[in-house]
């Protein structure tokens, strides 16, 4: 971890100056967390891929801005912004009728290097199997949120945030944020009952 800090480090400090190689091994460290949290907001792959490309130029272009706090923080702040310019333009342009509850897309993301809670660590077949399931039926009832509800759930849930990191990455306040995870957890809640049938059989309640 030391290591990859000085790294860090070091990539910075030289992309501030202006060499666009330190700034592509940034990229390198973090473009699929960006895409991985890109992807699960926006529920569509090539969606995704634009909107990160995007955070990225805009990283680069305010580089100089970073006070060395927290970089991962920092970048993640901005690839959360660019995930709301797309949902704003989305509702300005829809492109389906689609009521409050629901989002679009299918598929789930997940990065070997990713540390979120829902990743698989090294398991026999069986096992993969298993979660692969499960992760499917979570993902489709991430689908049905609300997006304002679905970012908060990715950044806290998915990727592990803080309730106050959440709130920062995604410009709203404390209050806001766990108003909105009880809610969306009550949702995801309903809906996993309602999917029971499409869960592995040991995550399954027994209701007879």
């Amino acid at each position: 971890m030391t290591n990859f800090l000085n790294d860090e480090k070091i990539l910075i400090t030289t992309a501030q100056k202006g060499n666009l190689d330190a700034f592509n091994g940034l990229v390198v460290m973090y473009q699929d967390m960006a895409f991985s949290v890109a992807y699960r907001i926006l529920q569509d792959e090539g969606t995704a891929a634009d909107v990160t490309q995007n955070a990225f130029i805009a990283a680069y272009r305010k580089i100089d801005q970073f006070r060395g706090d927290n970089f991962k923080s920092w970048l993640m702040r901005i690839v959360t912004n660019a995930c709301y310019d797309e949902l704003r333009l989305r509702k300005r342009h829809p492109t389906a009728s689609l009521d409050d509850i629901e989002g679009e897309g299918d598929g789930l993301y997940f990065d070997a290097e990713d540390e979120t809670p829902l990743m698989a660590t090294i398991e026999g077949p069986e096992k993969v199997v298993e979660r692969s399931e499960l992760q499917a039926v979570i993902e489709h009832c991430l689908q049905q949120l609300n997006a304002s509800y679905r970012v908060i759930v990715v950044l806290a849930d998915v990727e592990g945030y803080s309730y106050e990191e959440a709130a920062s990455l995604s410009g709203i306040s404390l209050g806001t944020v766990k108003s909105r995870l009880s809610r969306a957890r009550s949702s995801l809640r309903d809906c996993l009952r309602k999917k029971a049938e499409l869960l592995p059989d040991q995550y399954r309640q027994d209701n007879s």
